[in-house]
């Protein structure tokens, strides 16, 4: 049930909505299929398939589940160019004419009609979890493109949602680098065995550690080089692992088996919906307490 990416967003303001209120303005926005000429699909559906197919939000102490869902029509362009060249090939072999790039255009777009109705589609979900409480929205997202179409919709559907990428007081790859050049992490987090280093303002000059120590001689050249810490492998109080980006977004997140062990002790013979109560109200209370040392760790939220 853990999110196995994290993206944080911070609440510019406070977030009163209830549950209820929640459901009501996204089942003006919710997903449906894609008509027969159309490209995709963007809406909201229910966050756990425990739930019924009208149960948009899912409410857990105080945390809001929620997700969208994405149809898109895979139209290959190598099929679309195949289809195209045979077309223009008929029109100038037929009518003795060239075909130009205006006309060119419109044809594709009458193939891609055609192809539509065809054509299969791909079906992904974006889930978010919102912490009113704690001033939080993390999205379960590796990449910050769906975590931006999540929160459009919900801005779409709410009417306004002032949130905002939180900012620290100190840059988390400069504070990471230190703690790989002095050998010394921010408790209660400790480093692991990979890390990804990059050369300031560019996409260019990475340099990928993996299954090595990251306090290595190697690692502290490459820092004193001019390199900066863009990736970390870390883990939090013993219980939650995963790669801290400079952009303090989290990936590949994974339980340690002392977290393991706590979650199956706390499970019974429950029914499905008193489980997924359990395990939204967990997830909730992990990842606001782990934000909140990450945050820290590098001085604190910098208020709007």
């Amino acid at each position: 049930m853990f999110f196995k990416n994290l993206i944080p967003y911070q609440l510019k303001e406070g977030f009163t909505l209830t549950p209820e209120a929640l459901s009501a303005a996204l089942s003006e926005h919710v997903f449906t299929g894609c008509k027969s000429q159309e490209l995709g699909r963007f809406g909201w559906t229910k966050p756990h398939s425990a739930l019924n197919d009208d149960a948009l939000v899912f409410a857990a102490h105080g945390a809001l589940l929620i997700c969208a869902q994405k149809e898109e029509k895979i139209l290959p362009p190598k099929v679309i160019k195949k289809a195209l060249d045979e077309r223009i090939a008929v029109i100038e072999q037929n009518q003795g004419r060239k075909v130009y790039r205006k006309e060119k255009l419109l044809l594709k777009d009458e193939i891609i009609l055609d192809l539509l109705p065809r054509a299969f589609s791909n079906y992904t979900q974006t889930r978010c979890l919102i912490i009113p409480a704690a001033g939080l929205i993390m999205v379960d997202s590796a990449t910050h493109k769906p975590a931006a179409q999540l929160l459009n919709l919900l801005r779409n559907s709410l009417g306004s949602l002032p949130v905002a990428l939180p900012d620290v007081h100190h840059s988390p790859a400069v504070v990471m680098s230190e703690w790989l050049k002095q050998e010394r992490e921010s408790r209660p987090f400790t480093c692991e065995d990979a890390c990804t280093l990059k050369a300031v303002g560019s996409e260019l000059g990475y340099v990928r550690i993996k299954d090595q120590s990251v306090f290595d001689d190697e690692v502290k050249a490459h820092l004193e080089s001019g390199l900066l810490v863009d990736r970390l492998s870390l883990t939090w109080d013993n219980t939650i692992k995963f790669a801290l980006d400079a952009d303090l977004s989290l990936k590949g997140i994974h339980l340690t088996e002392e977290l393991l062990k706590k979650l199956n002790d706390e499970k019974s013979d429950e029914d499905p919906l008193a489980r997924l109560d359990s395990d939204v109200a967990r997830m909730a209370l992990e990842y606001q307490k782990l934000w909140k040392d990450l945050s820290a760790a590098f001085g604190g939220v910098v208020k709007s």
